[in-house]
């Protein structure tokens, strides 16, 4: 078995841009067992999980994000249905992109349950409960690959020239 080791590996990018998910054991906090489940504070019940969804793609496509897909990991993971992964140009793009995303959710009454990464602009992720963000650095982005790692999962691809997404591909 490899197990990779950041600190073994000179090419790995420093500690602070690895994001971390927070989650707590539901009803009693003593008990370790069980499944975890995500703390999330929303605000408007009404905003279905792809027109959140669909808010975020055009949110970054505003912002000129590139290389944008969507894999619905529903079938596949407990943590979110949807993952969004996009690139910026520069540490100023990324926390561009990131902080739009960030107010027109406000905006729309969803608040995410963590966000990290967003000071530095390399890596930000941002957790919506069913939606999870992530916002990279291209060269940070080429590096992890998370794409690979949820390669079993629906993809939706945006090129880079589409200003806006009406509607998620049909089985998304």
């Amino acid at each position: 078995m490899n197990i990779l080791n950041f600190s073994d590996n000179p090419q790995a990018p420093p500690e602070e841009i690895k994001p971390r998910l927070k989650l707590t054991p539901p009803g009693n906090s003593n008990k370790l067992c069980g499944t975890m489940k995500k703390e999330v504070r929303t605000v408007n019940k009404k905003i279905t999980t792809r027109k959140a969804l669909l808010l975020c793609l055009n949110t970054a496509l505003e912002k000129k994000a590139k290389n944008l897909v969507v894999l619905n990991v529903k079938k596949l993971s407990y943590l979110a249905d949807y993952f969004m992964i996009c690139s910026g140009t520069s540490d100023r793009q990324v926390q561009a992109i990131s902080s739009s995303i960030e107010e027109n959710m406000k905006k729309a009454g969803v608040l995410p349950a963590g966000i990290e990464g967003d000071r530095i602009g390399k890596w930000v992720l941002m957790d919506y409960q069913d939606i999870v963000i992530h916002v990279f650095l291209e060269p940070v982005r080429e590096y992890y690959d998370i794409e690979r790692l949820w390669s079993e999962a629906p993809r939706m691809e945006v090129a880079d020239d589409v200003t806006e997404v009406k509607a998620l591909r049909r089985g998304l």
